[in-house]
């Protein structure tokens, strides 16, 4: 049971009182504890972990001064406690508003990985009084006013929209948390292929114009931000999915996990868990996560990430754990909650496939992200059945005799639709709309459902920190991973039940630039350092062009089955 906590802050009870909740006194409570003193009192330790085992960590003392705990030997770790790690430092720049070229599209606030990029709106007619008042507590009001205000502005979606419809108009404000923010800026670059340039990056200085350093300026306005209400419900647009991380059960994985600059797998995972937590309620969800890199940096201990309780399960067995903690709740009484099971390359496609169809198979409700990044990320970057043929990884370089990696690419997605009564979707991120509506959409299905979603990986694919968006949108270009949903709700037949909705040219081969030229899988992989082997020569190598033909295949199987050949 855990209370809502806001990034940046750990409040003194991340936890209900259990006394409260099970209706006794603090008095019996304590008596109780004192009659039986080997009863775990989850209450009292994570009340003494917010107090001395995460500044313990923080300071670099924990080793030396904190004792082992019945909790570390059952790996407890409370809900939220990254909220206060500190990545301000990590990285010279960090984004800033353009507000007047703003339009509240919320792509940003979504893309990011670490929760560092939040937004809101607020009626105007409140607006102005807030600022005042939380400037009367800053030692230059004038310039916190100012600064408070800048990250507002007047929008058609949240002000003009509104009014047509007898709101008051609201003004939206976007603010960056500097604790949390990498400087991996994949919001500026999001922002700039809608073309909105809202946001660029900026140097940190410790000598501001207005006085003082930049990272000064960024806690102070984002502590004006926290002391603002959520986002009223009337402002938000259910059309618009995005807005969904305006709501107020939303943020459920806090930030400050330990993951590369610009992960791609975190953006999905923030995805998942704000349009469950957000529709079933902050204590509605739960997750089983299959050992991997989300496991790593969702839980460097004493940080975890989390608001929702999760538990980390060996590489190849989460799904039979969930099922496991799906028969607990229906005996308890909570159907209602949504359960989801959390792994990549090895642990869905490799090992654990077998548990992930053994899973589906029975007809549990349980819902499965798959991070798809093509590799063995965590373990050093081996190749893996969702490798594309011809992929360089660090266990299938490319040498004199073998090209990368020689075998083709298994197709999850495909395989979990044979398994009938299921809902299947490939996906991404950066598809915000198809995205969002995938996961809501099998958290309504009454049964198993299973979300291969493209995460690009940094290390692995040879890209950029700003690049996780843009990739995952070039690869949905390039035929390498199509999007699709499977309903089996819709009808009875393939063609009732597939949709190819969200990718470009449906019916043709390759999609095509506005200039014309074709946009082909081997366009693609130019793209990406994982295949530049490939291109080293005059021409592209056999096994490339050989990948280019599967890809190709693979993109004529769904339109057969869509009806659409």
């Amino acid at each position: 049971m855990t209370t809502p906590v806001l990034p940046g802050t750990i409040p003194d009870g991340l936890i209900h009182d259990l006394a409260k909740e099970q209706g006794e006194s603090k008095e019996a409570h304590e008596a109780r504890l004192e009659a039986a003193p080997l009863l775990f009192d989850i209450h009292a330790y994570v009340e003494d972990f917010a107090r001395s085992v995460v500044p313990a960590y923080r300071t670099g003392v924990a080793d030396r001064e904190l004792p082992a705990d019945d909790a570390v030997a059952r790996s407890i770790v409370p809900p939220g406690t990254s909220a206060v790690r500190d990545f301000s430092t990590l990285a010279p720049r960090i984004p800033q508003l353009v507000a007047e070229r703003c339009v509240g599209c919320m792509a940003c606030v979504s893309a990011c990985p670490d929760t560092a990029i939040l937004g809101i709106a607020t009626p105007e007619a409140e607006l102005v009084g807030r600022i005042e008042t939380f400037a009367a507590t800053q030692p230059d009001p004038a310039q916190a006013s100012a600064s408070a205000a800048s990250h507002f502005m007047h929008t058609q979606k949240y002000a003009e929209v509104p009014a047509r419809k007898g709101l008051p108009p609201a003004s939206f404000g976007i603010f960056v948390d500097p604790v949390h923010c990498k400087g991996c800026a994949e919001c500026v670059e999001v922002c700039a292929a809608l073309g909105h340039d809202a946001l660029i990056m900026i140097d940190k200085v410790s000598d501001e114009p207005t006085g003082g350093s930049t990272l000064e300026r960024y806690r102070r306005d984002i502590s004006f931000f926290r002391s603002l209400p959520s986002t009223p419900p009337e402002y938000r647009n259910e059309k618009a999915l995005a807005d969904l991380m305006l709501g107020e059960h939303a943020i459920g994985y806090v930030g400050g996990a330990g993951s590369c600059s610009g992960c791609g797998e975190a953006s999905a995972i923030r995805m998942m868990v704000a349009a469950t937590r957000q529709v079933y309620g902050p204590e509605g969800m739960g997750i089983v996560a299959a050992t991997g890199c989300n496991t790593v940096y969702g839980s460097t201990y004493p940080f975890n990430p989390f608001l929702v309780p999760w538990t980390n399960s060996l590489f190849e067995n989460a799904p039979a754990d969930a099922l496991g903690i799906r028969a607990r709740w229906d005996q308890d009484g909570h159907p209602g909650r949504r359960l989801w099971v959390i792994g990549g390359d090895g642990a869905m496609y490799d090992i654990g496939f077998q548990s992930l169809s053994r899973m589906v198979a029975s007809g549990a409700d349980i819902k499965v992200l798959v991070l798809d990044t093509q590799a063995y990320s965590n373990t050093g970057g081996q190749a893996s059945t969702a490798s594309f043929g011809g992929q360089v990884t660090k266990l299938t370089a490319y040498g004199r005799e073998l090209h990368g990696r020689p075998e083709r690419r298994k197709e999850l997605a495909r395989i979990m639709m044979a398994h009938d009564q299921v809902f299947v979707a490939q996906t991404t991120a950066a598809h915000l709309n198809h995205c969002y509506r995938a996961i809501m959409d099998a958290n309504s299905y009454p049964g198993p459902a299973v979300i291969v979603a493209y995460t690009p990986c940094q290390p692995e694919h040879g890209i950029a920190d700003d690049a996780s968006s843009r990739q995952a949108r070039l690869a949905v270009e390039g035929r390498a991973f199509p999007l699709f949903t499977y309903d089996p709700r819709r009808g009875a037949t393939f063609r009732e039940r597939l949709s190819l909705q969200g990718n470009p040219a449906l019916k043709d081969d390759w999609a095509s630039r506005p200039d014309g030229s074709v946009f082909d899988f081997l366009a693609f992989a130019r793209t990406e350092g994982r295949f530049a082997g490939h291109f080293a020569g005059t021409e592209p190598t056999p096994e490339i062009i050989a990948t280019q033909e599967e890809r190709l295949a693979n993109w004529h199987g769904l339109q057969e089955l869509a009806g659409l050949r």
